[in-house]
């Protein structure tokens, strides 16, 4: 891995730690992977915040290891519920990870709010935000694609940072089969290694 993508003000030793006592936003069609992936990470009781109407809701079955035991999903009916739902889940110190998908972009005000909150309860937030809905007042936000794979397999995330307010930006290709926090970075097209021509 080359160390000039690893470089974070939190974690030098993992570009996909997100900075705890902060909330940040995911989006792209991986947005749930990257948010699953992410509470496989985070020791602790996790909170999924999602509107009432949403049809697909996540599959406890299907959740990486040790995920839906801890898991408690909330689903108000509204924007205004789901805010306070997220602000409070986010003061809960017990709580390691707070996952919202807010269907409105947020306010800058909305936005520091959820911050002094993620501070105050010491929990990280992330939002899974729609296009172009981004807060002013995330740390981070990530671009979050399935990767199309040579061999045809389906596991395989494009994922990207292009917004971080205290470490650089980044992009990578990994391997991640859903069932553990484990992971396999991939090289980029053009950029494995290909063995030397052998002499004739």
């Amino acid at each position: 891995m080359r160390p000039d993508l690893l470089q974070s003000r939190w974690s030098p030793a993992d570009p996909f730690d997100l900075c705890p006592r902060r909330v940040h936003e995911a989006g792209g069609r991986g947005r749930r992977a990257f948010a699953l992936f992410q509470a496989a990470r985070h020791p602790g009781p996790l909170v999924w915040v999602m509107p009432a109407h949403l049809p697909d809701l996540p599959l406890l079955h299907g959740l990486p290891q040790g995920v839906a035991e801890r898991l408690h999903l909330l689903r108000p009916s509204g924007e205004t519920d789901l805010l306070w739902c997220v602000e409070e889940a986010l003061r809960a110190r017990p709580v390691s990870l707070v996952i919202a998908e807010p269907e409105k972009p947020l306010s800058l005000t909305a936005g520091r709010r959820l911050q002094l909150a993620a501070a105050e309860g010491r929990t990280t937030g992330l939002m899974l935000i729609r296009e172009g809905a981004g807060s002013n007042a995330t740390e981070t936000r990530w671009a979050c694609e399935p990767q199309a794979a040579a061999l045809g397999d389906s596991t395989l995330h494009a994922w990207s940072i292009n917004k971080n307010k205290k470490g650089t930006t980044g992009h990578w290709i990994l391997n991640w089969h859903g069932t553990t926090a484990a992971f396999d970075l991939v090289s980029a097209p053009g950029e494995r290694c290909e063995p030397a021509p052998q002499a004739r």
